[in-house]
């Protein structure tokens, strides 16, 4: 697949919180609002279901991990807006119709660990700054577990818990998964907006319907991502980091330009869809735990699932607009 020598986001390399292994597979796909929303760092049964059915339907919710943050809330007003729905500090009993009946298979669903889950090669560690990520031959994952998780839009902590005492690295091995896979595909995307101020970032069909909605981590004070219209220049898989020292990253201390092989740990993950301004571009993390959590150096930043799922609709010569909140005239419905 092709390589593209991007110069893009510096990211935080954190691991998520912890869930509490209380977590049952029948409990989750049981689960039914009963009026109350649990607090936000309270992983819940029923926010895992909200997360799942969101996801699905292409309103992300980033990481799923059972939590009612920041991210979640964005899909769930997202959502509501499309439905013409409310949410505010609850869900109605319309919103919880509308939303389980966008879909009627389990929302956490059996798997069976493949061969190339766990055959790696897996980094020991990944390093915590740039410079020590050149001499690598690639920038893998660090364990199946991680692997594992990224592939099902899941937490590690939720994907534990989900499996108690289960190692996921022994092809075979039958483990419960958000059941996520069969996500809308061949969508034509005739636009996409970036809204800076929410974070987000919105795919329309060309005639105006809205078709995605996902979090985004974008720009910074030092960076601040572009505003205007651009369009897309190239859509690359694999995609190789390329430092530029003109940028004077925070943390990087090298006057020489080094590049990053490919891997999903590679700074700019696992997709590039550059942009018609040098330098920028949206593309994927290593650490999806902090979209829209930490800044990025100007660039979009997806998770690396809605990365791939955009790179894989969108065309060069897109529009990619830069927005500050929701245009009055842009309430597209679904």
């Amino acid at each position: 697949m092709a390589r593209l020598f991007v110069a893009a986001a510096l990211v935080c390399l954190l691991s998520s919180p912890a869930v509490p292994a209380n977590f049952d597979a029948t409990a989750i796909n049981n689960a039914e609002f009963r009026g109350k929303l649990p607090a936000e760092d309270k992983a819940d049964a029923v926010i895992v279901k909200v997360q799942i059915l969101l996801d699905r339907a292409l309103f992300s919710p980033g990481e799923i991990d059972g939590k009612l943050a920041e991210n979640t809330q964005k899909a769930l007003r997202a959502f509501a807006d499309a439905k013409s729905l409310t949410f505010q500090k609850t869900i109605t009993p319309e919103f919880w119709t509308t939303l389980t009946q966008t879909g009627q298979d389990p929302v956490i669903t059996q798997y069976t660990i493949a061969a190339g889950d766990v055959k790696g090669p897996f980094l020991k560690k990944l390093p915590a700054k740039m410079e020590a990520m050149k001499d690598l031959k690639a920038l893998s994952y660090t364990s199946p577990q991680e692997a594992i998780a990224e592939k099902f839009h899941m937490s590690e902590a939720l994907l534990s818990a989900l499996n108690p005492g289960k190692k996921f690295d022994r092809a075979g091995d039958t483990i419960f998964v958000a059941n996520v896979l069969d996500r809308p595909g061949k969508v034509t995307i005739g636009r996409v907006e970036v809204d800076k101020s929410r974070q987000a970032v919105r795919a329309f069909d060309p005639q105006g319907a809205l078709v995605g909605v996902f979090p985004a981590t974008v720009g910074s004070e030092e960076k601040p991502t572009p505003g205007g219209t651009l369009k897309v220049v190239s859509v690359d898989a694999n995609p190789t980091y390329r430092y530029n020292p003109q940028y004077k990253f925070k943390g990087v201390r090298s006057r020489r330009p080094f590049t990053i092989n490919p891997g999903p740990n590679n700074p700019v993950g696992v997709y590039w869809i550059g942009l018609s301004a040098e330098g920028y571009g949206i593309h994927g993390t290593p650490n999806p735990a902090k979209i829209s959590k930490s800044e990025s150096h100007g660039c979009v930043r997806l998770t690396n699932w809605d990365a791939t799922w955009l790179a894989g609709n969108i065309k060069k010569g897109t529009p990619v607009e830069f927005v500050e909140g929701v245009p009055s005239d842009r309430n597209a419905q679904r």
